[in-house]
Parts: structure tokens; sequence; C-alpha cells
């Protein structure tokens, strides 16, 4: 195990044991402000805007930072231009203004704008009502909201459209509405949110999964705390310790598990329901599909979207019920099928399934605030709603990812309000908008100079590029190691910009403790490469055993669980997200 002295942001294996004696020391007379269950971007962002009013704060994840719902969206930053026609104006106003904070404040560096087209098939009402609807929308981020405004909208021609998007089949379009919105790096900036959480204090904790609440006898009941039990030790390897973690609330931002959160801890009945929507995503080529933006288009059921990533498109998304394990949603062959027939209404020439690198699947939490209610998952609401189910215990369920920061906000009032039961006094309000994630904050000035650090690095243009958006202020970590060690400049994959120096990265400074979590969240290789990651296994294992400390046995062990968990080529039904 590397002996290196713990940053203040950093999530590495002496921040991780810190953070673990931190949880076992309190007692009841002596427990944290706020302990938060559950490890996505509600948790993390949760955890943030607590530790910044000044609370103490732990927070515990039964997996990975992100290793659910916030590691598998369309990667949007966005309004939600389709929950206008449901009327839904005052949803799309406040994503569109965390939109703003996001691209100007908050993660400049993995937030960045997109180029749209709304393809036309030439229907005589389409041109108007869609222009209106693209307009309302632009007015909607520009209208009391935060930066982040974005070029104006403008009507293309169908001569336009091919110019921007060749690979639109020229019977199709008519026509289009070029707009813009924005592609954030989902995984990347729940990690870097949780490391601002730290950085301001927050005790957090992996692998670490609360068993149970623990309560006060008597009436009324209150919670006092959670059992949690750590699956892995600092270095990554096996340990199973239980103990008490005393608290003034508890919250719970457990996404899709929320019922069953509820259900285990013995709360009651839900007043509400979380409705789990399975969102399946293609990853194809980037030569396979010709446009210089994005492309945005309506299904009968929900929407369409050909999505640029890195020298890939994603191909998404579906929006329906999902039943079965929530910690390995699978999508099937009619997914699939599905996907293609959209995409190929607008694409010429059609794509196939062996065009098909790599898929993955997520669900969205939805609440269908009637129990009873068997609506579409399309047609619920993206609201999202507080529960407080007894005193010393708050859930937050609902929302969409580019709104986190103000479910957080929603929630960590809750936590304040149930906080003053005990303690007098206000923590300081709410400051997340003005307080930018780790590897933002310098951000700006890196991008402004990246020729010179190519230079002065040593690296092209392009891996500076892919640094400073993936790092941002932190880039010069990676080029550091590579500077000492040059074998770390080597690609990770032949087929994925990834360097083998993020591997070091990832696990001194990103909490990264398995061979999944480097391959599929601090890194997307096994998500984008048709060997399922493969040809990055066995660098990726020697470098965490390295800096980890693990014998052959262990280093062994995690490859072995990886090629069970991860099978070396997609197939429906069978790889997909992964076993987690």
């Amino acid at each position: 195990m590397a002996d290196e002295a713990t940053g203040s942001d950093r999530l590495n294996p002496q921040q991780r044991a810190a953070a673990i004696d931190a949880l076992r020391a309190t007692t009841a007379d002596d427990p944290l402000d706020l302990l938060v269950i559950g490890g996505g971007v509600v948790g993390a962002g949760s955890a943030m805007d607590a530790a910044a009013r000044g609370l103490r704060v732990g927070l515990v994840e039964q997996r990975d930072l992100a290793s659910g719902t916030s590691s598998r969206s369309s990667r949007l930053a966005h309004g939600g231009l389709r929950y206008l026609e449901n009327r839904e104006f005052a949803l799309v106003h406040e994503a569109l203004t965390e939109r703003g904070l996001l691209l100007d404040r908050i993660a400049p560096h993995l937030v960045r704008p997109l180029p749209f087209l709304l393809p036309l098939a030439g229907r005589a009402w389409e041109k108007p009502y869609v222009g209106a609807g693209v307009t309302l929308y632009d007015l909607l981020s520009r209208v009391g909201a935060y930066g982040g405004q974005l070029p104006r909208p403008r009507t293309l021609s169908r001569a336009a459209v091919l110019g921007v998007a060749p690979s639109l089949s020229r019977s199709a379009v008519k026509g289009g509405v070029r707009f813009h919105d924005a592609q954030i790096d989902d995984a990347r900036h729940t990690l870097a949110t949780a490391r601002t959480a730290v950085g301001l204090g927050a005790a957090v904790v992996t692998r670490c999964e609360a068993l149970s609440l623990l309560t006060t006898p008597g009436e009324p009941v209150r919670t006092t705390g959670a059992r949690v039990r750590v699956g892995l030790d600092a270095g990554g390897r096996e340990a199973g310790e239980e103990f008490d973690v005393h608290a003034r609330c508890v919250l719970s931002a457990t996404g899709v598990w929320t019922d069953e959160f509820q259900s285990r801890a013995g709360l009651g009945e839900p007043s509400a329901r979380v409705r789990q929507s399975k969102g399946v995503h293609l990853i194809v080529p980037r030569d396979r599909i010709r446009s210089t933006t994005a492309v945005i288009a309506r299904t009968a059921a929900s929407v369409l979207f050909l999505l640029p990533w890195e020298d890939k498109w994603l191909v998404g998304t579906t929006d329906t019920d999902y039943v079965g394990d929530l910690a390995d949603p699978r999508a099937s062959d009619d997914d699939i099928d599905y996907l293609l027939e959209q995409a190929n209404r607008w694409l010429d020439p059609p794509l196939t399934r062996s065009d098909v690198v790599g898929v993955y699947c997520g669900l969205r939490p939805l609440v269908a605030a009637d129990l009873d209610d068997d609506s579409a998952t399309a047609q619920l609401s993206r609201e999202h709603v507080i529960l407080r189910p007894i005193p010393g215990c708050v859930m937050i369920a609902g929302g969409k990812y580019t709104t986190y920061r103000v479910m957080a906000r929603d929630a960590v009032d809750a936590v304040v309000a149930e906080r003053s039961a005990f303690v007098a006094g206000d923590p300081q309000p709410c400051r997340t908008h003005e307080i930018p994630v780790a590897g933002a904050e310098g951000y700006g000035d890196l991008w402004q100079a990246r020729g010179r650090l190519a230079r002065e690095w040593g690296l092209s243009e392009d891996t500076v590029v892919h640094l400073l958006r993936r790092h941002g202020d932190r880039a010069g970590r990676v080029a550091e190691l590579v500077a000492a060690d040059p074998d770390l400049g080597r690609r990770l994959h032949p087929d994925a910009p990834y360097l083998r120096a993020e591997i070091v990265v990832a696990v001194r400074d990103e909490g990264a403790l398995t061979v999944e979590d480097v391959l599929v969240r601090r890194t997307r290789v096994a998500l984008e490469t048709a060997d399922v990651g493969r040809a990055a296994m066995q660098p990726a294992v020697s470098l965490m055993a390295a800096h980890l400390g693990w014998d052959s046995a262990h280093t062994r062990q995690q490859a072995e669980r990886f090629d069970t968990d991860w099978p070396s080529t997609w197939e429906p039904g069978t790889t997909l997200a992964g076993a987690q």
C-alpha cells in the first residue's frame, strides 16, 4: 500500500480508514448530525450540502459511488424538452437553471454544451408546434435562470439538416430545428461531488451497507442512527465488521431501493410508491453515424437520443416498467430491437446488431403519489418528494439527475428541521449553488492553456483535452505520474482513450477498491469496448494490486470476479449492466 498523506478531498485508503474510525467512534452522546444512506448523486450532493452548512456528516454506500442510476443515465444535463408537453414549466425552468449552474460554476469540466438536431418529417403542424416548444424551452433557460446561456435555436431546411447530419435519411427528413442542451459525465460528476463533501469534512465510506435503523424504545419511536457492515477494508479486501453509527438524523437517498429500504427498516407502508423505469442505451462506433450534432426525436412511447460520447455514439433510451433485481437490471432482445428500430426510422444506412459494441441499462426512480397509479412510466412526473416516515428519518425519492442539487437542498432543509429538536441555533443556509466541485475551480485557466500544457507535459493535445474534461484542475496529477513513469502514459485499452495513469489516480484519489470500480465507473472501458474491457483488465489489476497492497490470491480473485460478473461479450439478458 502506498504510504502517502491523505489529501483534503482525496478518496484513498488513508481517508477510508479515517472515515470508518469516525463512524465507529460515534456514540449516543456524541452523534453525527446526519448519516446519509446512498452514494448516488443525491446522496453525495446531500452530504456535500450538509457539510457545507457546518453539520457533522457521514455517508455510507453499500456498493460504489454512482454504482446505480447515477452512472447509467443518458449523460445529459437538461431541462427535459418533452416535459413541456405535460405543462411542467416549473420543473423545466428549475432544471434549466441547474444546467446553467453546472455549466458555468459547479462542474464546467464535466458538463459542456451540446448541439441538438430535432428532425422534422414534414407534417403540416409539426414545424410550428416543435418550433414553438423549442423557443419556449430556450426562453425558460434565460428568464430568471442562472447563466449557462447557449446559442438560440434555429429552424433548418432539409439541405441544412443533411449538411450537419449526413447520416439522416433524405426520405425521412424534411427539415429540422437546431438547439443546444448540455452533456454531463454522470459517474465522474457524482465522484467529484462526493470528493467535495469529503473536503468539507464528511466521512464517506463505500462498500458499507446499512443493515437496520437504530431507534429509541417506547413512543414516539425516533431514529437515532443505523447499524452498518463494512464489506471491504481500506485496501479493498474482505472485512465484514459491524457497528452502530449514531446520528441525530438519517437521510435515505437510496433511489430505486427506497421502497425496499422503508420495508427493511420497518417504517411501515409507504405513502408514495417508487416505480422503476428501465432506460437502455446502446453504444456504437463513432463512424457509424455521421453527424456534427446530437439528434433527438419523438417516439410513440418516449424520445430517441443519438448522442456523441468520446469516440462512440449512445443510442437511447427506453422508458418502461421494470420488475427484477434492482442491483443488476438487464436489457432484453426487445429493448435492443426497439432502439435499433427507432434509430433506423431516421438513419441511412441503418444500424444493425453487429454495430453495437456495448449496452448499459439503468433504472429511474419515479414517484407515483397514488399507490394504485398504473400509468406508463413515461407519463410519471420527474418531480421529487420528501418523506418523513418517523422522527429522525428523512427520505427523498424521485427527481432527475440534473436537479440533484435542488433535491439535496430540500432533503437537508428537512434534516435541519429534524435536528432543531436537539440542537439550538440554525446551521448556515444552503450554499452549494456557489461551490465548485473537485476539479472545477481552476479548470477554465487550464483549458485556455491546453496547447501549452501539451508541450509541458509531453502529451498530445487530444490527450490533454481528454484529461481536462475528466479530471479538471486535477489533470496535473495524471501528468505527474506519466512524467515519473512513461509506461503509465500508455493507453489502458487499444480501443479507448484512458491512460494507465488514470488507474493509479482512481486508487490514490478516487476511492476505487475493485476492478469493476475502475473499468466501469472511473473509466468506461467495460462499457465502450467490444471485448468488455478484457484487454484492459490485466494492466488495471496489476496497477491496483501495487497501490492497494494486494497479495497474489486477492489479485487473482479480483480478476476472476470481474470475469464472472462481466462476460467477455455482451449478449441481451446476460451482461449489459453487469452484476454488482
